[in-house]
């Protein structure tokens, strides 16, 4: 079996992404979710992999949850920790 190895530039950075704060808006199918950031802009977002995967965590709306935005498309992003209330 040969490994595939990608050229540095194609893999994605850490650096590539801010974090943010946001209030989850409404639920919408295949686990995506409209949530509101400060300043009143409304970013589509999806729940990260453990978040989907076994751990039986449930986003509702009202949550306030953390984002990780990329910076090439500011209008979708990545729920990587919710909040308790």
């Amino acid at each position: 079996m040969v490994a595939t190895t990608f050229p540095r530039s194609w893999v994605a950075k850490q650096d590539d992404v801010v974090r943010v704060q946001g209030t989850v808006v409404e639920t919408l199918p295949n686990a995506m979710f409209k949530v509101e950031i400060e300043g009143g802009l409304e970013v589509l977002a999806r729940a990260s992999g453990k978040m989907r995967r076994g751990r039986y965590i449930r986003i509702l709306p009202g949550d306030r949850v953390d984002i990780d935005l990329s910076v090439y498309d500011p209008s979708r992003g990545r729920i990587v920790w919710r909040y308790k209330n």
